[in-house]
């Protein structure tokens, strides 16, 4: 529910005259507080359950879009995306953990694949129906509001269902594997292997969650009404639904680097295309661009297996969450500063740069993984 902000954000801009740099910076403190408890919420799993805390993050969601529909300023609005950043870092590596656990090497890069784009169903859905909403004359108040009334029931379905599915047992017992291994240990089987995974996903994610930032006000620079362009982020996560299961399936056909070396040029040449072109073909590819700029995630996460130890694989989904919501942090703030100061022009070409960037390192991870004999070749 939290890609609803997309949306909201020209809206909130609007409504409280906010600035570009402004803009970054309210995203950037949803993603703040999910990078400072991203890491604990790994290390919780191993003794509540993911459970538990899945159902905590979903109730700390709805209270920030509870407080957000009552928002009357700058202030108000970064509490609130605080509190929903909060939600949000008991959600992704937690679920993301349950999905690795449960298949093996030979598929768990798929199931991760289909899990992230399921996610993107879920975006596609709520910035869908929210864009909807206020384009046809419902107040941003109330229909944030509607989100937080889904949130809560989120949270009774994911604490019964998930509570069917692990066949009544108690959190501890679930977590009991997990607890096998040395305390102290995190579980990192390939220290420099994972260092250049960090560097690739902190690179990767700057580019995503700036370009979903700032392509409605692109898009509406070319004089695209603000309702209507709020479907650019609907188009480029259409894309990133199938993009997000079809990357996870082509770096196992073809390899972890010529999966992701295609993925960011093609989107680095998205970019520039949507920055340079006129409004409709910028509409007519941003679902092309939305399944390389999302697909991804779906090569890089599929490779945290490969150089975590298996009874640590939530503190592993956990580090590389913090270090993507630190580039969700960084990105969407310093695109936004370089928007107020040069143009969103500049900015796209910009981020355009941002994703090549992200190749070298990617280049290392294969190396290192193919010297472990692990699946991310």
């Amino acid at each position: 529910m939290g890609a609803a902000l997309y949306v909201l954000m020209p809206i909130l801009a609007q409504a409280f005259g906010l600035s570009y740099a402004q803009v970054g910076i309210i995203r950037a403190a949803n993603n703040c507080a999910s990078s400072l408890l991203e890491m604990p919420s790994g290390v919780l799993a191993e003794r509540f359950g993911e459970r538990r805390l899945l159902v905590f993050g979903l109730i700390c969601a709805g209270a920030g879009y509870l407080c957000l529909s009552f928002a009357a300023g700058l202030w108000t609005i970064l509490l609130s995306l605080l509190v929903l950043g909060t939600g949000g870092a008991f959600q992704h590596a937690l679920s993301s953990s349950l999905i690795s656990n449960s298949h093996d090497a030979g598929t768990r890069r798929s199931a991760l694949g289909i899990y992230n784009s399921s996610g993107d169903v879920g975006k596609l859905l709520f910035t869908g129906l929210f864009g909807l909403a206020t384009g046809i004359g419902l107040a941003w108040q109330g229909v944030v509001a509607g989100l937080a009334a889904i949130a809560f029931l989120a949270a009774l379905f994911v604490f019964f269902g998930l509570r069917r599915s692990d066949g009544g047992k108690d959190s501890d017992e679930v977590s009991a594997p997990k607890l096998a291994g040395r305390s102290g240990d995190w579980g990192i089987e390939d220290r420099q292997g994972f260092m250049a995974l960090c560097i690739t996903v902190f690179l990767d994610t700057a580019v995503q969650t700036s370009f979903l930032v700032f392509v409605v006000f692109v898009v509406a620079e070319k004089g695209i009404a603000t309702h209507l362009a709020a479907f650019a982020v609907v188009l480029t996560l259409i894309g990133g639904i199938f993009g997000k299961a079809g990357c996870g399936y082509l770096a196992q056909r073809i390899g972890v680097r010529s999966a992701f070396v295609l993925a960011q040029c093609a989107t680095a040449l998205g970019i520039v295309a949507v920055a340079l072109g006129t409004p409709m073909a910028a509409f007519a590819l941003l679902p092309v661009l939305g399944m390389f700029l999302q697909g991804s995630t779906s090569i890089t996460y599929g490779a945290i297996a490969d150089l975590i130890s298996s009874n640590r694989q939530s503190r592993g989904f956990a580090m590389i969450y913090t270090v993507s919501s630190l580039s969700a942090i960084v990105g969407p703030t310093v695109f936004g500063v370089l928007s107020d100061y040069s143009g969103l022009g500049t900015a796209m070409l910009a981020m355009a740069a941002v994703s090549l960037l992200a190749i070298p390192p990617s280049l290392l991870l294969k190396a290192r993984s193919e010297q472990m004999g692990g699946g991310a070749a």
